[in-house]
C-alpha cells in the first residue's frame, strides 16, 4: 500500500479497535503489500487490514473458525472481538492472536513437518467451498498471457513460464492423488514459531488439491519428513510452483522486495531443470 493509503488505514483501524473495546493507543505496520498487517498496542492484537470487497478476507475467517475448532495449528481470531470481518472507511479489517516470537529460534524440520500433517487432517473433512489449485494457475498463466501485465517479461522467457505452467499443470491435474482442503503457500513466510509450537497463518491462500502442492512450497527436508508423499508428483508440483511464482515475480503490480531479480533466479532455475530447487532457496518466495 501506498503512504497514504496506510495512513487510512492506520487510522481506520485503530479507530475500530477502541470502539471494539481493545485498548489501542498506536499500531506498528509488521508487513505491508497488497494488504497491511498491523500489530496494535498496548492490546497486543494483529489486525489484517486490506481494500474492501475483497471476499477473501470472509473466507479466511470462516475457514479459521472450522479449523480452530478442528485442532488445526493455525493462528486464531482475537478472542476480545467478534471474529468476522469489520468494514471501515473502504476497509475490510480482521483481527487475529498477536503471537510473540519464540525464544527457541528457528522450527525444526520435523515440527515443521508435523504441524503441517495436523493441518491437513484437520482439514481433510472441511467442506467450505474455496479455490481448486487450477484456479491459481489460470492467474498465473493470465499474467504470463498478457504483456500489459507482465511488461518486463522477455519474450522467451515468456514462453518458458507458459510451456511449463502448461505441462506441469497437465501432469498435476491428471494424477490420480487424491484432493482435499490445502493451505495453498505454507512456505516457511506463512508458519509462526510460537511457545506452543508452529502455527500457519494467512489461509488466504486455501484451496484444493493433492498435498503435494502444499510440500512444494516447504523445505525440502520438511517435506522428506511427511509421510507417504508422492515423491514423482511433488517434483511436478515443485515445478509449477516455481513457474507460478515467477509469473507472480513478473507482475506490473507485484510488491515483492526485489522481485525481479527474484524472477530471474526462478527463471534460471527452469532453464536448468531438475531437481527443481524449493523456494526457500530461492528469493522469489510467494
Amino acid at each position: 500500500m501506498e503512504a497514504h493509503v496506510i495512513s487510512r488505514a492506520h487510522a481506520a483501524t485503530t479507530s475500530l479497535g477502541v470502539d471494539l473495546g481493545l485498548s489501542v493507543v498506536d499500531a506498528v505496520v509488521i508487513h505491508n503489500s497488497n494488504k497491511l498487517a498491523l500489530r496494535l498496542l498496548p492490546c497486543d492484537v494483529f489486525a489484517r487490514v486490506a481494500p474492501a470487497g475483497q471476499e477473501v478476507a470472509s473466507l479466511e475467517v470462516e475457514l479459521a473458525r472450522t479449523l480452530t475448532s478442528n485442532g488445526c495449528p493455525i493462528a486464531s481470531l482475537e478472542p476480545r472481538v467478534g471474529g468476522q470481518v469489520y468494514e471501515r472507511d473502504g476497509f475490510a479489517i480482521t483481527f487475529w492472536t498477536y503471537y510473540p516470537p519464540a525464544t527457541l529460534g528457528e522450527i525444526s524440520p520435523a515440527a515443521y513437518a508435523d504441524a503441517l500433517q495436523r493441518l491437513h487432517a484437520g482439514m481433510r473433512g472441511v467442506k467450505t467451498a474455496t479455490p481448486h489449485f487450477t484456479d491459481r494457475v489460470s492467474e498465473a498463466e493470465q499474467l504470463v498471457a498478457s504483456s500489459e501485465l507482465t511488461p518486463n517479461l522477455e519474450d522467451a522467457d515468456r514462453d518458458l513460464l507458459s510451456t511449463t505452467l502448461l505441462d506441469a499443470r497437465r501432469v498435476v491435474e491428471t494424477s490420480s492423488a487424491a484432493e482435499q482442503l490445502l493451505h495453498g503457500e505454507p512456505h516457511p513466510g506463512n508458519v509462526l514459531s510460537t511457545a506452543s509450537g508452529p502455527v500457519f497463518i494467512d489461509l488466504e491462500t486455501c484451496c484444493r488439491g493433492p498435498v503435494e502442492f502444499d510440500l512444494a512450497h516447504v523445505p525440502d527436508d520438511v517435506a522428506a519428513r511427511y509421510p507417504n508423499a508422492d515423491n514423482d508428483l511433488l517434483r511436478e508440483c515443485r515445478r509449477l510452483v516455481l513457474a507460478m511464482v515467477g509469473a507472480w515475480r513478473f507482475d506490473a503490480h507485484d510488491e515483492f522486495p526485489d522481485g525481479r531479480r527474484a524472477g530471474q533466479e526462478i527463471l534460471s532455475a527452469l532453464r536448468a531443470g531438475p531437481p527443481w530447487p524449493t523456494l526457500d532457496l530461492l528469493d522469489g518466495r510467494g
